[in-house]
């Protein structure tokens, strides 16, 4: 008998060993999960309202059972409490309340026993797995790693990782790319994420970090700091721009990354099955950087809208075609490596819309201004384009413009001002014939241009204002990259907010939006007074 238990002894650390060093996790996970299958097993046979503890020697393999019971004066839970004569039987001296331990003896475990334990012990076993595949991966974002090719399911690649199972999404590969059962790739680690089923590690070789990463590792002046990649776009499988500065003026960031006849880069085309990479050098000046980013295109001239957060590229009318690239491509990276929306006009274009402005604006200032055609041309020859300008400039400004005087500038600003007055007294009856109360009037940066755009929208009331979130009121437009002429379709991804157009920042957005709501606070403010006068009196 001494042998067989011995026997069982060993052989439950052993069990405990192996599944440990299979699994890679602490052996004590796996004493503490055996521990709890056997004081559950140990339940059923004495009852579950039973205190019942268990603990396996981790170093001998004894097991100990016993049950804890608490010493009251009056028992009223028989099966985890005594009385004080009968705890002396367990445990002399024992006072009321005392835990006292009442040993019991080894129990025989059937085949549902066994088959239930089991369980429990995989359970535990592979939620402490789980959570080592989590520890160990969650910090690892980022990271390239190689893995086999383990199935393919509805497009999707599980990946073998070894020590876990990663997922390459169909939105995550490069089209068009074959990968078999068995293959080795190399992948980055886009996200880690814990789930009910075990941490989910989502791969990816579309997202323009892998490339990076693939420069790190073929390009030493990366991997050391020397040379920095700043920006990156691709479009998987096709074409990729990378921006790239030196921090050593003696090296050339361009020439390191393109490596002798063009061994680094070619050794990161051929992962990227054929992906032609553009290598532009970076620069903090905006305008520069996308003259370079639009490159094998040449530019002419660049213009950068900043309220509007985009930017205007004029380039010959030869050049067109190759600053937009096939399907928009070229223009579509440029835009994705400088993060700003890029409009290509031509030459000729160019000179149209200029024309079709410098005549607007003329017209406008004649008709505003009441004054000639040569006047008008006069002040948007001089850079003028809206009576604001005009109304509160500097009047040494005005009045510095050849054929201009003092009296002339003064003269100007006044008509400038009664005009924007009429503006804003023709909006403020549009307003009012909308229905938009006096009380939006009140509210910080609205104008009464913005109160009517408000109201056609169906902005009237304090109330309707407050409810808004600060992106419906002044979220700015944005559209795709496109060449703006007669012929090209507008392709707004996004209307942007109500009042997208007037350049409002969303900190003056949420300024306005909280001014609206302070009425609701002032409400709840007399009633909370009366809710306290009326517990006083009672």
């Amino acid at each position: 008998m001494a042998t067989a238990i011995s026997a069982n002894k060993a052989e439950l650390l052993a069990i405990a060993d192996s599944v440990a060093k299979e699994k890679l996790i602490d052996k004590a996970i796996v004493i503490e999960a055996m521990e709890d299958a056997i004081q559950r097993a140990a339940k059923n046979r004495y009852g579950v309202e039973n205190d019942i503890r268990a603990k396996l020697d981790p170093n001998t393999g004894d097991l100990r059972l016993w049950r804890v019971v608490e010493v009251v004066e009056l028992v009223d839970d028989y099966f985890k409490q005594v009385d004080v004569n009968q705890a002396q039987k367990l445990q002399k001296g024992a006072a009321i309340g005392d835990f006292i331990v009442d040993p019991l003896p080894p129990i025989e475990f059937g085949r549902i026993q066994a088959q239930a334990s089991k369980q429990i012990i995989f359970q535990k076993v592979r939620d402490a797995e789980r959570e080592r595949q989590f520890d160990e991966f969650k910090d690892r974002m980022g990271e390239i790693i190689t893995g086999v090719v383990k199935r393919v399911e509805f497009g999707h690649v599980v990946v073998d990782l070894g020590r876990a199972e990663g997922v390459i999404r169909r939105d995550q590969q490069i089209p068009r790319e074959v990968v078999r059962v068995g293959d080795r790739v190399r992948s980055i680690i886009l996200n880690v994420r814990r789930e009910n089923r075990g941490p989910q590690i989502f791969l990816s070789r579309a997202h323009p970090d892998f490339m990076k990463k693939l420069f790190a590792q073929e390009v030493p002046e990366i991997y050391d700091g020397i040379i920095e990649i700043k920006a990156a776009a691709r479009d998987p499988g096709s074409r990729a721009k990378i921006g790239v500065i030196s921090h050593d003026s003696s090296i050339d960031p361009v020439g390191a990354c393109v490596g002798m006849k063009g061994s680094r880069v070619q050794a990161v085309v051929q992962e990227m099955q054929g992906e032609k990479i553009d290598i532009i050098p970076w620069s903090p000046d905006t305008a520069t950087f996308v003259v370079n980013a639009l490159q094998p295109a040449n530019v002419s001239r660049v213009v950068i809208d900043e309220e509007e957060d985009r930017i205007e590229v004029v380039v010959p009318d030869d050049q067109l075609s190759l600053a937009i690239g096939r399907r928009g491509q070229n223009v579509r990276l440029a835009s994705q490596l400088t993060a700003k929306a890029i409009d290509i006009l031509t030459e000729t274009d160019a000179s149209e819309k200029r024309q079709a402005e410098f005549v607007a604006n003329s017209e406008m200032f004649q008709n505003e201004l009441d004054v000639d055609e040569t006047l008008a041309q006069l002040l948007v020859a001089e850079g003028f384009s809206s009576l604001e300008e005009v109304a509160y400039v500097e009047l040494d400004e005005i009045a510095s413009i050849e054929g201009f005087d003092e009296e002339l500038g003064q003269e100007l600003q006044s008509r400038a001002q009664e005009a924007l007055e009429r503006r804003e007294e023709a909006n403020r009856t549009a307003r009012r014939e909308l229905g938009v109360e006096d009380d939006l009037a009140t509210m910080p940066y609205l104008t009464e241009a913005m109160l009517v755009t408000l109201g056609k929208a169906g902005i009237r009331t304090l109330d309707d204002l407050a409810d808004l979130a600060t992106d419906e009121l002044v979220q700015k437009k944005r559209a795709e990259p496109r060449r703006r002429n007669e012929d090209a379709p507008k392709r707004e991804q996004d209307k942007g907010g109500i009042l997208a157009e007037y350049g409002l920042s969303d900190e003056q957005g949420n300024e306005i939006i909280m001014a609206a709501r302070a009425h609701w606070f002032e409400d709840e403010a007399p009633a909370a007074e009366t809710a306290e006068a009326s517990e006083g009196d009672a």
